[in-house]
């Protein structure tokens, strides 16, 4: 009999849920990009302060590497 019953529902209800749960995770990814990017300045990861780059550049400002083992790290990091 047609249309009597609750033939195919509860698969219908799972694909339901999918389907929100994925749009619900989609929505939260892009309003967290938007958030990052927004909170970012500008820079280049390997520039920010702290970063292997940076401190790369203050030792050999101090004095403490000489200009063969600055270019030679500098390589290394890429």
């Amino acid at each position: 009999m047609m249309g009597y019953g609750y033939d195919g529902m509860g698969i219908m209800w799972l694909w339901m849920l999918g389907w929100s749960l994925l749009l619900i995770v989609g929505l939260v990814g892009l309003v967290w990009a938007i958030i990052r990017l927004a909170r970012s300045d500008g820079r280049a990861p390997l520039d920010r302060p702290g970063s292997a780059r940076s401190i790369l550049d203050e030792r050999y400002a101090r004095g403490e590497i000489d200009d063969e083992e600055y270019r030679r790290r500098r390589e290394t990091l890429g």
